[in-house]
């Protein structure tokens, strides 16, 4: 039996714990499994109860497990990007052969990361921008295989504190999950966002959390900028809550199920009849409760807007809004009044991942699978007896091929 190509990602969440399982099979991305769990022991992103956090990491690969009746043991995970940097850093090399190879790659970003990283920051990943051939005047995304004697890259290189690599590290080892690789899902989210059109473009992503909205500044396909925002979809819960004299879990309920983003779709004659803590049985009337969820819509794209003009200070291409709160009806209705044609929800383009609270775990599988792909390798997360023992599950081709998404390389191997 041949090695299936399987990758496992991770995304610890303030709100959740998502995990995605993908398959490459003929240069595509098949899911697997996926499922979330709420979070426990994380507070606006950061570990701050590492044992209540295990229970939960535990709780969703339990889960996991058994969907695909095997045992995950290595993944890709996020860490936090609180307090990441964006370093625009460059190098060249001698080639040692007669054509570039992986080892030159990785010896090319070795070299322009040299005395660029500060001693309290560990580096997340680099980030080519591109690469250049001697005295070439064209760059290229790839120059694996091209003849050269000379080797130039221009890169970005991501990193954040160490506390943020390390709390996650320790929940992870301590239930015997092996990490492959790390990422902040800034990086993430814009692989599996991209289209052709926004690489050549200046934009920006918003991924809305629960706690937290993460806005990311993107030129050309690569992210320059990343910002934290302390607010996120739990302000529309906790109004809710304290409205209609309900529970936070229940008042979550009522704006997934009910609420419309856009309070100009939504109906007066419409009623959603719930229990309150004292109780007491009501009535929510739809118009009332979406005129209220949409004042703190607004409020958070407000939010973001002033972030991402501080961030970039100028006009951008694209605005585009992901994460579990663009799942509300009419969401894209709210941000194309607010900004126009420019914005829009990102689409994960993937039969059986549409929620878009999974965006940046399934991103952060194309990113390592494109740094295979620079490094031009094959690698699997599970072995030959998993492979084996895989419980027979139900392949969900994705909608994408590898000549849009997987061959757009924005990563590689770093070896240490």
């Amino acid at each position: 039996m041949l090695l299936k190509n399987v990758y496992t990602s991770i995304d610890l969440g303030s709100d959740s714990i998502k995990v995605v399982v993908c398959e490459l099979h003929n240069n595509k991305l098949n899911l697997l499994a996926t499922s979330s769990v709420k979070s426990k022991g994380i507070k606006k992103g950061l570990i701050i109860d590492a044992e209540k956090a295990r229970s939960s990491v535990k709780e969703v690969m339990d889960d996991i497990n058994s969907m695909l009746g095997i045992k995950i043991d290595k993944v890709i995970a996020s860490v936090p990007a609180n307090f990441a940097e964006f370093t625009f850093i460059k190098g060249e090399v001698k080639v040692n052969g007669e054509s570039v190879s992986s080892d030159d790659i990785v010896k090319v970003m070795q070299t322009a990361m040299k005395d660029k990283l500060s001693p309290e920051k560990e580096m997340v990943t680099i980030i080519p921008v591109d690469f250049r051939l001697d005295e070439a005047e064209g760059a290229l995304q790839n120059p694996l295989g091209h003849k050269a004697k000379k080797l130039a890259v221009r890169a970005i290189m991501v990193s954040t504190p160490k506390k943020n690599i390390m709390s996650v590290l320790a929940v992870l080892s301590s239930l015997k999950i092996e990490v492959e690789d790390i990422m902040i899902n800034g990086v993430g989210v814009i692989n599996a966002l991209k289209t052709k059109e926004m690489d050549n473009k200046v934009g920006a992503i918003v991924n809305i959390g629960a706690e937290t909205m993460n806005v990311s500044l993107y030129n050309k396909g690569s992210i320059v900028k990343n910002s934290i925002i302390n607010a996120g979809s739990i302000i529309i819960d906790l109004d809710i809550a304290k409205t209609y004299n309900v529970s936070l879990e229940k008042a979550k309920k009522i704006k997934e199920r009910f609420a419309v983003a856009h309070a100009k779709y939504a109906s007066k004659n419409e009623y959603y009849d719930v229990t309150t803590n004292d109780s007491k049985k009501i009535r929510i009337n739809q118009l009332e409760l979406s005129e209220q969820v949409t004042k703190r819509y607004l409020k958070l794209i407000e939010l973001a807007v002033k972030e991402i003009a501080s961030l970039s200070g100028k006009s951008l291409d694209y605005v585009v809004f992901t994460g579990g709160a663009t799942n509300a009806y009419h969401f894209h209705s709210l941000i194309e009044d607010k900004l126009g044609k420019k914005a829009s929800i990102g689409e994960v383009k993937i039969v059986g991942l549409r929620n878009n609270q999974n965006t940046a775990a399934l991103g952060n599988i194309i990113y390592f699978i494109n740094k295979l792909k620079l490094k031009g390798t094959e690698y699997s997360m599970i072995n030959k007896e998993q492979t084996e023992s895989l419980a027979s599950v139900k392949n969900n081709t994705a909608n994408i091929s590898s000549d849009s998404m997987l061959n757009k390389v924005v990563s590689y191997f770093f070896g240490e």
